[in-house]
Parts: C-alpha cells; sequence; structure tokens
C-alpha cells in the first residue's frame, strides 16, 4: 500500500502503524490549506458549560486548515463508552476521533479500537506533558492518546458563608468538616455539607484511609478491605450526623449543584469542571466567592483520583484521513489551546508549557487546583478501570442514601468485580 499524506510531519508513521503497512515514500509538509478532509468528533463535555469553548477553538482551527472539516457531535457523558464500542465493533459510526475519559483508553486499546500514536507528530513532544495524566494513555507499552485535561476532587466552599460562620481557613481533615459544618449550621442556618452519591467522589474516603479498589501488581481485589470500610463509614457518619445534607436517590449530583450554586450548602467535593458553571450562577456571587482547597484527609492522607480526558484515534479512520486527524488533535491539544480552555473554563493543562503562559500563571482558579492535581492518586490503569464504578455508584447510594452496613456493601461490590470485572483476581 502507498500512502500519500500532506500537512503534519510523521503523520504517515502513524497510518503505517494502523495498517501494517511499509516501504511508502515519506510524508511531505505542504502549505496547511492543501490538507483535504471529514472528520467526526465526539466531544463528551458539557453541552452547555464546555462545548461552545470547544467550538470556538475548531473555528481557530479552521482558519489555518480551511479544508478539513469537523463534524462537531455532542455525546452524552454517560452513553459515550458504550456507543463508541459498539460502533467500533460493528466498524461503523464510530468517531474519528472520540474525547475518551481516562478509564476508557485501556479498555478501547486492548480491544483494538484505537490507533497507537507511537512514532506520530502527536508524541514529538511527549516530554512536555504532565507525566499522570500521560499514564492514562499506555497500554502494553504502547500510547494511545494524548490527555486533553487532567482534573482531580477537591474541596469547594462558599467564603461567604465562611466568613459569615466565623471560619477562617478550609478544615483539613473530614472531623474538622464535621466540626465546621456544625458551626456553619449553627450560626448561619445553612447546610454545611453536601457528598454526592456516586462511586467517584466517594474515593477520597477511600484513599484517606490508604485503601484502594484493587491492588493490580498482587492482581488482588481489596475494594472490601477494612482500610475501605473505614473510609466509607467516615462519609456515612458524616451524613447520619446531620454534617451532611442526605443526597436524594435521583440526581444526587444535579440537587449538589443546584444547592451550592444557590448558597445554601457551604461545601461540596468537586471538580474543576464545574467553575464555569458556579460562574455563571447568577445566585453564587461571583468566581470571587469559590474556595478552592485540597480535599480532606482520612487517617493516613488526603487523597484524591486523578481524573480527566484524553484524546485519541479511531483505529478504522481511513489512511488519508490520518493527516488531518492528527493535525486537528495537535491544535486542539496546543499548549495555546489549553491556555484558551484554562481561561474559559477553568480546565487544567496537561502541558508543563502551558503552565508557563501569563494567561494559566495568574488564573486563580488553575493556582488553586494545581496543587491538588499535583497530589492526587493515578488510579488502575487497566483494561477493566471503566467498569469499577458501576458497582462502586450503588454501595454509594445504599450507604448514603439507604443507610446500609458499608462492610456488607463493599463486599457486595468485591463479589461484582470478581464475578463480572475482574474474575482472574484473587477476593
Amino acid at each position: 500500500m502507498r500512502i500519500r499524506t500532506a500537512g503534519v510531519v510523521a503523520a504517515f508513521a502513524l497510518a503505517l502503524v494502523a495498517a501494517g503497512c511499509g516501504g511508502a515514500e515519506p510524508a511531505k509538509t505542504t502549505d496547511p490549506k492543501d490538507l483535504k478532509a471529514e472528520l467526526t468528533w465526539w466531544d463528551t463535555s458539557d453541552p452547555k458549560n464546555e462545548g461552545p469553548a470547544f467550538q470556538e477553538l475548531i473555528a481557530k482551527f479552521n482558519q489555518t486548515y480551511p479544508n478539513v472539516k469537523i463534524n462537531y457531535q455532542s455525546v452524552p457523558f454517560g452513553e459515550a463508552q458504550n456507543k463508541f464500542k459498539t460502533a467500533a465493533a460493528a466498524k461503523s459510526g464510530a468517531p474519528d476521533i472520540l474525547r475518551a475519559e481516562v478509564a476508557w483508553v485501556p479498555e478501547f486499546a486492548s480491544l483494538g479500537y484505537l490507533y497507537s500514536l507511537d512514532g506520530s507528530d502527536l508524541l514529538a513532544d511527549e516530554s512536555d506533558y504532565v507525566a499522570t495524566p500521560l499514564s492514562s494513555n499506555k497500554f502494553n507499552g504502547k500510547t494511545y492518546g494524548v490527555p486533553q485535561v487532567t482534573d482531580s476532587l477537591a474541596l469547594l466552599y462558599n467564603k461567604k458563608i465562611f466568613t459569615d460562620a466565623g471560619i477562617t481557613a478550609a478544615p483539613k481533615t473530614w472531623a474538622e468538616v464535621k466540626t465546621a459544618a456544625a458551626t456553619i449550621k449553627a450560626k448561619t442556618g445553612v447546610d454545611g455539607l453536601f457528598i454526592n452519591a456516586g462511586g467517584y467522589f466517594l474515593l477520597p474516603f477511600i484513599y484517606g484511609e490508604g485503601g484502594d479498589l484493587v491492588d493490580t501488581a498482587g492482581k488482588k481485589i481489596v475494594v472490601n478491605s477494612d482500610k475501605n470500610v473505614a473510609g466509607i463509614k467516615v462519609a456515612q457518619d458524616l451524613v447520619n450526623s446531620g454534617a451532611a445534607v442526605k443526597p436524594p436517590a435521583n440526581d444526587s449530583y444535579g440537587t449538589m449543584m443546584t444547592l451550592f450554586k444557590e448558597q445554601k450548602v457551604a461545601m461540596i467535593i468537586n471538580g474543576p469542571w464545574e467553575v464555569n458553571n458556579v460562574k455563571s450562577a447568577p445566585t453564587f456571587g461571583g468566581l470571587s466567592n469559590l474556595g478552592i482547597a485540597a480535599v480532606p484527609a482520612g487517617s493516613a492522607k488526603a487523597g484524591a483520583p486523578v481524573g480527566g480526558h484524553n484524546y485519541v484515534i479511531w483505529s478504522g479512520v481511513p489512511a488519508d484521513k490520518t493527516a488531518a486527524a492528527i493535525a486537528f488533535v495537535k491544535f486542539m491539544n496546543s499548549a495555546e489551546s489549553q491556555a484558551f480552555l484554562a481561561d474559559k473554563l477553568g480546565l487544567l493543562p496537561t502541558r508543563k508549557s502551558a503552565y508557563a503562559l501569563d494567561s494559566v500563571k495568574n488564573n486563580a482558579i488553575i493556582t488553586a487546583f494545581k496543587p491538588v492535581v499535583d497530589a492526587a492518586a493515578a488510579r488502575p490503569w487497566i483494561p477493566e478501570g471503566g467498569q469499577f464504578f458501576g458497582p462502586l455508584d450503588t454501595m454509594a447510594t445504599e450507604v448514603l442514601v439507604q443507610s446500609k452496613d458499608p462492610k456488607a456493601s463493599l463486599d457486595d461490590v468485591a463479589k461484582k468485580y470478581k464475578a463480572e470485572v475482574v474474575p482472574s483476581y484473587a477476593s
């Protein structure tokens, strides 16, 4: 097979990796206007709070690459993982480019649904990426994506409510959170804390006691360990004691954000993806009223999970579209584009060079979140990693909403992991 690409140096190498071919002539660098293709991109960001900023970047991309048409499709995050797998397996209907959650990449790569980017122009400056976000793109010694945005969970709080309650600093432990919540309620009448009834949002309680979900080195399920039980008991006690609002069984996340934006709850555990949402809320008081601190510590440490999203390219993209796909991802993930998103949305860059740009250095939200992310814990980057959270979500509802015994609920999670997620792991 002889392939001729135009526009991006080393794009040809990507086509060779994907197609398994060799012996073609080298790629040629030409005017970006000569690059012609039509690409589909599935954007899994929030269509209201984040989507418009990504569409602005597409318009900027087309100023340089006017003949590369981007079919922008906003795909609900909760549907995208299975929708992509279904389309990729059928070899029909999958997007050329996908904004994938970090845990999806090892899974998709193990199924053969992603291009390996090794040798492509997208990894020419690989050392510019922050190591932990980049690590989520690795599988079996190859790299299948580049990190678009990184994040973690932090304690977000209302500065005015803290001031009204006479609290001068963010609590640093869950015990201090419980005390602060009681003070806030007594002095202001506002509820102190809301914990979203989702498994991801309980990871700081698990990590805080030194726990984890699985031991990948020992191939062992540890989700129901004594450490994890202790951590979940801390979260449950905050709800049962009244320090935290009892979450509803349905739309716990939406309720949390509504109460926080309306200044009806003083503290939540959430990430930088909600900064733009809080900023635009007419009842909150602007970003000057938003406090950001590391998640409180348990008995062992303060710990929050690494999250974020990566750009990946479907392995079924025709070879003659490869150069355009690389050019698009390279533009969207440049330091300048990441700085644009940081300014617009408060999203945390994954490039070291982006943090050197003035607009990022002078961004108070980014400055506040960067230490949070720097200290965050990498999740198990195994193909099954994206399947951990269904059972965890059930557990979170059981312990926070239904007051089920944490040990019994975590035992059920362990059984689910053994039966359906990592059956080769010891329990």
